[in-house]
């Protein structure tokens, strides 16, 4: 056998018993390869089962304070709370009457990437709040204040609800506490919502959304121009939230429902279908998470009701009326 023969020879025989080995080590590494991922994906599901991850934060409000949560440190029914902001906490930043204004704490919601939170007191008053140094940025008397959003060139809007004074949406400047720009009647506010493909702000009251077009925004002399006005299935506007670009849900005394913008009308939530009294929802289409409040004790309740997972987390520190998420559409 010649050299170059010789060469190929063992080397064939070499290749052939690198396989051997490689196949009868990969007999043995797959099944314990297998094994360890099922395990790993077991420990998962085990954990996923008690502790919901929506991947986003809850927050909180009623009495006096306002509660962010943290879904996935939940244990059992009972919420971890991550951050807390009481009235009491301002009191050396906003004049004395505050103290009673911010009581009843009726809405909390995330703004501005959630670094801000605004929030209403139906004691009276409306505030715009630092999340991180709990600095107050903006505040308000507002009669009966249930909810407030924020608008294009650094404004607020603020819904009240049933008072000698209230029953009305007003417009302020963030960087002019308490000066009224804007004012418009209607009867048991309770709502606003900015939703800006479609470049208007609606409004809940008893039985009605209204649509209003932002004029001269631009100017130290802008307006509210009314649009539209939707009568809602039933009386008892609660709460109005967005779950989309040209989508909301509405809820009332008698239940919840989809208001679809483009199409003008309501329908049924199915998952809530005739639950009433509900306080705040919030929706994720992508995955149908939900998260809402019952005034299942009186006006308030103790329970923060959350599905897809399934969870009720207890809060029984403060009287809660509304609940808020970081829900991406």
């Amino acid at each position: 056998m010649n050299k170059n023969k010789l060469y190929i020879y063992r080397r064939n025989k070499y290749l052939t018993l690198n396989y051997k080995l490689m196949k009868t080590q990969t007999k043995t590494f797959r099944p314990l390869c297998v094994t360890a991922i099922m395990a790993v994906c077991l420990l998962l599901m085990a954990s996923c089962k008690h502790h919901p991850k929506f991947g986003e934060e809850i927050i909180v409000c009623g009495d006096d304070k306002v509660l962010i949560l943290d879904p996935a440190q939940t244990e059992g029914n009972k919420g971890k709370v991550i951050w807390q902001w009481k009235t009491s906490d301002a009191a050396d930043q906003l004049p004395a009457e505050y103290q009673k204004l911010l009581q009843n704490i009726d809405e909390c919601k995330f703004t501005d990437n959630n670094r801000k939170i605004m929030i209403t007191a139906s004691g009276g008053g409306a505030l715009l709040l630092d999340r991180a140094t709990k600095k107050c940025l903006f505040y308000a008397k507002v009669p009966m204040a249930h909810s407030i959003e924020k608008l294009p060139n650094n404004r607020l809007v603020v819904a009240m609800s049933t008072h000698p004074q209230g029953n009305a949406i007003e417009i302020y400047d963030i960087d002019k506490p308490e000066k009224v720009l804007i004012r418009d009647s209607l009867y048991f506010a309770h709502g606003v919502v900015w939703m800006p493909k479609e470049k208007r702000l609606y409004a809940l009251g008893f039985n009605v959304i209204r649509s209003y077009k932002l004029m001269d925004w631009n100017t130290k002399h802008p307006s509210l121009v009314l649009d539209k006005q939707y009568y809602t299935p039933a009386e008892g506007g609660h709460d109005l939230v967005p779950i989309g670009d040209h989508m909301m849900l509405t809820t009332n005394h008698k239940g919840v429902y989809f208001f679809d913008l483009k199409k003008e009308r309501f329908s049924s939530f199915e998952l809530l279908e005739q639950m009433p009294n509900v306080k705040s929802v919030n929706f994720r289409p992508k995955g149908q998470g939900l998260a809402y409040t019952q005034a299942d004790i009186n006006w308030w309740t103790h329970h923060i009701y959350l599905e897809h997972p399934a969870q009720t987390i207890i809060i029984d520190s403060i009287n809660v009326y509304k609940v808020r998420t970081t829900f991406k559409f």
